[in-house]
This record gives C-alpha cells, structure tokens and sequence, in this order.
C-alpha cells in the first residue's frame, strides 16, 4: 500500500492499517518499536524474578513494569477502537493474549499476594508470532501432528518395552545392592533405573557391589542402544507425510489425488493433470 492511499483514509482506518498490517513503513516501524518493547518487558520479567536484583532494584524493576503495562494497555484498547470487527478482535487468539499481557499487573495491584500471578508476563512472548508473521510457518506443524499420530502406535510398544525393563532392572538392583547401599525401596531403585538407561546419571545413588557394577553397565548399553529408537519411527513417519503432501495432485477428470509432483498425466485415467499455461510460466 502506498503512502497516497494511506493519506486518503480516515484516522480510524489509518490505525488499523499501520496497527495490523506491516506493507505500509509505517506499519513496519511500528511493529519494529513493539517488538523492542516486548523484548525488553521481558528481560525486566527476568530480572524481576532474580532474587538478588528484585532486592537491589526492585522500585526500578516496578516503575519499568508499570510503564510495559501502560503501554500494552493503551495499544490494546487503540486496536480495539481501530479494528473494524471489535468484538472479534477481543475475542480472537492474539486478543486473548494481549489482554494478558496487561491484566495480571492490575490483579497483583488489588491483591497484594497474588503477585505470582505476575508470571504470566511471559506470555507476552507469544506475540512475537504476530510481529514477526511467524503463524505463516506453523502450517508446517501440521507434518509433525501428521508424523506423531503415525507413528504412535510404535511408540506407545516401545514405550511399554522400555517401561518393562525399568521395572526389572530397578527390582533386580534393589535385590543385588539393598538399602545398606543407597537402594532403600523398589520405586527408589527404578528411579536409578530411568536415570540411568536414559543416559543422565545423576550420581545420587550408585552401586557398589561388583554385581551391581555389572548390571548398571548392561543398563547404561541397553541405554544407548534404545536412545535412537524414537528418533528413527518418527523420522521415518515425517518423511512419509512430507512425501504424501508431494504427491496430493488431483486429477480433474477421476479425482485421483496421488500423483508424482512433476507427473502431467493422471496415473488412473491419462487425463493432462495441468494446463498448459500452468506449466509454462512464459505461457
């Protein structure tokens, strides 16, 4: 949109414009000044929650969230008055999530032991995703969802395998070491058990019998032997959905939807899958 056509609009519809959209410079400095004010709300959120500057600076720290808040207040009710739908932008996603960007600041005022509540700061975060137009790319999420629901039926086996040896390496430690050696009970003993086959090992509590030695290392193998498995089932399930994604061509004439991406023929019936202009550019 050029600047003459942004001139011809009234205020309202001026707002709206540079507020919600970013291909006007107008609309881009103003999404670049809130993006700065996002980023630094929430590196005050952070200090805010060390102990030590909370202590130190705290006056600072507030006087900064009370200006944040004033200031994602004012762009809130400006996008409400702006917007020509109100009632949907205040009940959308993103208005949902500027509102609590400045509402947990006014229940902390009220209520003095609620300031936990001012955690939900951090939610302030998820509107970068508007700024930066990132919702553009979580389409692509779909392949993940797509590659989760197919390979869950593999998981959920391995997950049981990999939950059964947990359960009998940790009840066979607890009957080779005992609680004289840190092994005071079975779930205590599983718990070692899942620290160790996935390849943590915090080193709270170790074996010391040479028959223990013995099992953890087969554990710590049986770890690293089985860490890759997932990683494989799911790989493998995203690959097929992106391929399947390729392949989805329909045909005008049968409706057959899989087709190789640079196939011009259907596969069932022979029917030109694309017009010629639509394969040559220059057309």
């Amino acid at each position: 949109m050029d600047n003459d056509a942004l001139q011809s609009m009234n205020w309202r519809e001026r707002l709206y414009v540079i507020i919600f959209f970013t291909n006007t410079p107008a609309g881009r400095r103003f999404d670049t000044w809130l993006l700065v004010v996002i980023f630094a709300s929430l590196v005050v959120v952070m200090f805010d929650s060390i102990a030590h500057y909370s202590e130190r600076y705290g006056l600072l720290l507030d006087g900064l969230e009370w200006l944040f808040t004033g200031i994602f207040l004012v762009e809130y009710l400006v996008r409400i008055y702006c917007h020509p739908e109100p009632r949907k932008y205040v009940f959308s996603f993103y208005g949902a999530i500027d509102l609590l960007s400045v509402v947990p600041a006014f229940i902390a005022l009220l209520l003095p032991d609620a300031e936990y509540l001012l955690v939900v700061r951090a939610i302030r975060m998820l509107r970068v995703f508007r700024v930066l137009k990132l919702t553009q790319y979580l389409s692509q999420a779909n392949f993940l969802l797509v590659a989760l629901r197919g390979s869950k039926q593999k998981i959920i086996v391995f997950l049981l395998s990999v939950t059964t040896m947990v359960l009998v390496y940790g009840t066979l430690m607890y009957v080779i070491e005992g609680p004289a050696n840190g092994f005071t009970s079975i779930p205590m003993s599983i718990y070692w058990a899942v620290v160790t086959i996935t390849t943590v090992g915090f080193g709270d509590i170790v074996p010391v019998t040479p028959l223990g030695k013995a099992v953890a290392t087969l554990v710590m193998i049986t770890g690293y032997s089985i860490i890759a498995v997932p990683t494989g089932i799911f790989t493998a399930e995203l690959a097929t959905a992106m391929r399947a994604d390729s392949l989805q061509h329909r045909c005008p004439t049968c409706e057959k939807l899989t087709h190789e991406p640079n196939a011009a023929f259907c596969s069932r019936c022979g029917s030109q899958l694309f017009r010629q202009a639509d394969r040559d550019p220059q057309a």
